[in-house]
């Protein structure tokens, strides 16, 4: 009897806690402004050229023919 009486209220309180923290979490996610979307600070800007590096079959054989 005392197991069962102990294990009810262990119950509920991890049920409660669980609850009020997924509440918590909710609520916190709904209250708040949405944030502004903010890019990476090594981005290229808009217009801005990226240099990269083109590693396809096809070009390296072409460089490896260039090479012989």
């Amino acid at each position: 009897m005392l197991f069962s009486l102990l294990y009810t209220i262990s119950f509920a309180v991890i049920f409660c806690g669980a609850f009020t923290l997924m509440s918590q979490g909710f609520s916190a996610r709904t209250n708040r402004p949405l944030a502004r979307v903010r890019s990476h600070p090594e981005a290229p800007q808009h217009g801005e050229s990226v240099l990269y590096v083109d590693l396809t079959r096809e070009r390296l054989e072409q460089l490896y023919q260039q090479a012989s």
